[in-house]
């Protein structure tokens, strides 16, 4: 009887070891994941449900498995919701690690300084991973810059945060901006910004251009910037042609030609460097600029000076051959 015992003991014992290796060579060493992948943890999904997606995708051998090998050599820690990576060779333990603790792929979508809201509205929607649709937004209403996003996102949440980065940074320039300046209201400045914006990409020139606009508006003259003739046309798209003398002369909301004063709404989406620009401009004597052959302009106090800078870029057309 003693001996029956001791092997039965004995036996237990054998079976419990291979029970626990079994366990844990299953969960710490062999894997199922040929090759590098990425995996999506579903709002709410629960541990159970991530399981079968996991055996579903080829990445554990059995949800049922996984689960009990989760449950028992797991954190209890709660998966969180998003896109992961998920190398080649990883364990389930690994896999678990990484939907509970690990970095979600983050994946940009990038708008330029200056970029209209047109040209954001098709970037949004050629974006693959991003869903739903979305309307045009106003312009002058997004921030340019980088912003990430999740697989499967609305693109109506991506153009939310857009929309907000631009509410704070405006609130707080419009709270830093300089005395005396010739805006009243953020919205004002939004709109010399985002025709600051489309007069130069020469950065350091900025707040130059945006203290001549001032001078302008203050003594009564009108802006006459190209890009606000251009807008009405395009919607701020390139217009791949010269203007026309009747779009110079034509009468809008915008044309800054025909009209004194501000366009009735931005022209672009203004970048912050432009925004800033407006709201602490150059102290400057300038009325008027003029390209530099550079890709700057040159600026000027009085009409004479300004004719001669000028004349000075015609011939500067001429040797180039751009000119007769």
């Amino acid at each position: 009887m003693r001996r029956a015992g001791c092997l039965l003991a004995a036996l237990a014992a054998v079976l419990l070891a291979g029970a626990g290796g079994w366990l844990a060579g299953g969960w710490w060493i062999t894997s199922s994941v040929e090759e590098d992948s990425s995996f999506i943890v579903p709002n709410g999904a629960t541990l159970a449900q991530v399981a079968k997606r996991l055996a579903a995708d080829d990445l554990v051998g059995s949800a049922s498995t996984f689960l009990l090998r989760a449950r028992l050599l797991g954190s209890g820690d709660p998966v969180k919701a998003g896109e992961f990576a998920i190398p080649a060779g990883s364990s389930s333990a690994f896999i678990l690690d990484t939907l509970q603790h690990g970095e979600v792929i983050r994946r940009f979508v990038t708008v330029p300084e200056g970029m209209p809201s047109v040209l954001v509205h098709e970037r949004l929607m050629a974006e693959p991973l991003l869903t739903g649709a979305v309307a045009v937004p106003p312009e002058g209403s997004i921030l340019p810059q980088s912003y990430d996003f999740e697989r499967g996102e609305p693109r109506a949440a991506v153009l939310a945060r857009m929309q907000d980065a631009m509410r704070r940074t405006l609130a707080e320039l419009w709270a830093k901006r300089a005395k005396n300046i010739a805006v009243s209201t953020p919205q004002q400045a939004v709109v010399l910004a985002s025709v600051v914006e489309k007069e130069t990409g020469v950065p350091a020139e900025r707040r130059m251009v945006a203290g001549l606009y001032y001078n302008r508006l203050r003594t009564g003259m009108r802006l006459q910037a190209d890009p606000t003739i251009i807008y009405p046309i395009t919607r701020g798209k390139p217009l791949g042609r010269r203007i026309r003398q009747s779009e110079i002369a034509a009468v809008n909301g915008y044309n800054t030609y025909s009209m004194a004063g501000l366009p009735t709404g931005p022209i672009t989406n203004p970048g912050r460097a432009s925004i800033e620009a407006v709201l602490n401009p150059a102290d400057t004597k300038a009325l008027y600029m003029v390209a530099d052959g550079k890709g700057g302009h040159v600026f000027a106090a009085t009409l004479e000076e300004h004719n001669a800078n000028v004349a000075r870029w015609f011939a500067l057309r001429r040797q180039r051959g751009e000119i007769d």
